[in-house]
C-alpha cells in the first residue's frame, strides 16, 4: 500500500533533525487569511515556532503572496502532519 501523497515518499532521503526552509503560496486574494490559517497549523505542529520570523512576499503582480518559513523538523511525523494540514488548508495554493 502506498503512502498518501502528502506523506514522505522516500524516507531514506531525509535526515532528522534538520532545518527545512519552505514557501507556502496562497490563493489569489488570500493574503491575511493565509497568514492566519498557516499560523494555526504551525502552532499546532510546532508550538515553539515564532510567527514573527515569517517573511511575506508578494508576487510580481501582487495577486499572490508567499510565506517563507524555516522550520526545525525532528521527525517524519512532523513532515507528514504539516503537508497534510497544508494540503487541506483553504487558503494555500501550493507549497515549495
Amino acid at each position: 500500500m502506498n503512502a498518501p501523497r502528502t506523506h514522505i515518499q522516500k524516507p531514506e532521503l531525509w535526515q532528522f533533525p534538520m532545518n527545512y526552509p519552505m514557501s507556502i503560496i496562497g490563493n489569489e486574494g488570500e493574503h491575511d487569511s493565509l497568514r492566519q490559517e498557516v499560523a494555526l497549523i504551525l502552532a499546532e505542529i510546532f508550538p515553539d515556532f515564532d510567527m514573527a520570523s515569517v517573511e511575506v512576499r508578494p508576487s510580481k503582480t501582487g495577486r499572490f503572496h508567499a510565506l517563507r518559513v524555516n522550520l526545525y523538523l525532528q521527525n517524519a511525523d512532523e513532515v507528514n502532519r504539516l503537508y497534510t494540514a497544508l494540503d487541506k488548508a483553504k487558503t494555500v495554493k501550493t507549497v515549495v
